[in-house]
């Protein structure tokens, strides 16, 4: 590394194992920094490529893919090692601490469905996604009181199970069920043809919830499983585009609100 001043990053132009580039910045044009080459071919900057990854990061996304534009609106996508992401970024010892601790928790996340049971207080996987009903194997063990509760609400399960929509306590509710109702609309003013949308979707794959930046197309791909839908007509976009475009009206029209979370029925 170069001397630098504080927040600023910049590659040693002594360094043997970095390939400079003469040529713009591919996520930051704006940038006067020396340029190095990732693996896909595209220049890039300790500054830009951290801040990059860092909003990956902040939308969910525990992998790191190239967003320099090849044609029209594509993007490249290339996926680039988190190695590589490590070195070309130049990241500090706390970036790289903050960084792998974020994809851990991301990567849990994605393929696993963790809660603090409210007996013993220890982490525990939901494997049967269609059931709230939980029973705490840790608690059963332990003999604690709280043996099984309600996934949703917290609280010790009462009513007939298995059930997947909620139990029998009367504050029982799907908080992201209620926010998919609830949430505001957004204009997509790229797509012609389109109306408000609800500005909160639930991916149809996996469920998480997702936003668009209201740029561009109608197709968002979801940064859990990595599927890509129509965030109007909730089809998958190879669906979708059967009968449509990417910056036309769905065929199908837009999709009402959401009034069921969908299961990932993961393999």
């Amino acid at each position: 590394m170069s001397e630098q001043h504080p927040g600023e990053k910049s590659y040693d132009p002594g360094d043997t194992t970095l390939t400079f580039v003469n040529r713009t910045d591919d996520i930051n044009p704006y940038s006067s920094e020396l340029r190095a080459k990732m693996s896909c071919g595209h220049a890039v900057t300790p500054e830009s490529l951290t801040g990059w990854c860092r909003a990956l990061l902040g939308k969910g996304q525990y992998t790191f893919k190239c967003p320099a534009p090849t044609e029209g609106t594509e993007q490249c996508g290339a996926e680039w090692p988190y190695t590589e992401v490590r070195r070309l970024a130049a990241l500090t010892a706390a970036e790289m601490l903050d960084f792998e601790m974020e994809m851990e928790r991301l990567a849990a996340a994605g393929f696993c469905d963790f809660k603090a049971c409210p007996g013993c207080k220890t982490y525990v996987e939901r494997e049967a996604l269609d059931n709230l009903c939980f029973q705490c194997t840790i608690c059963k063990e332990s003999n604690k009181p709280t043996k099984q509760f309600c996934w949703q609400c917290l609280k010790p399960w009462k009513g007939r199970a298995p059930r997947s929509d909620r139990c029998d306590n009367d504050d029982c509710s799907d908080k992201d069920l209620e926010l998919l109702k609830g949430c505001g609309t957004i204009t997509l003013s790229d797509v012609k043809g389109v109306g408000p949308v609800p500005s909160i979707r639930a991916c149809p794959t996996c469920g998480m919830k997702v936003e668009h930046n209201q740029n561009a197309c109608k197709n968002i791909v979801c940064p859990r499983c990595d599927v890509e839908f129509c965030f109007v007509c909730l089809k998958l976009t190879g669906q979708c585009l059967q009968t449509s475009s990417y910056f036309i009206a769905c065929s199908s029209g837009i999709a009402p609100r959401q009034t069921a979370m969908p299961i990932w029925k993961r393999e």
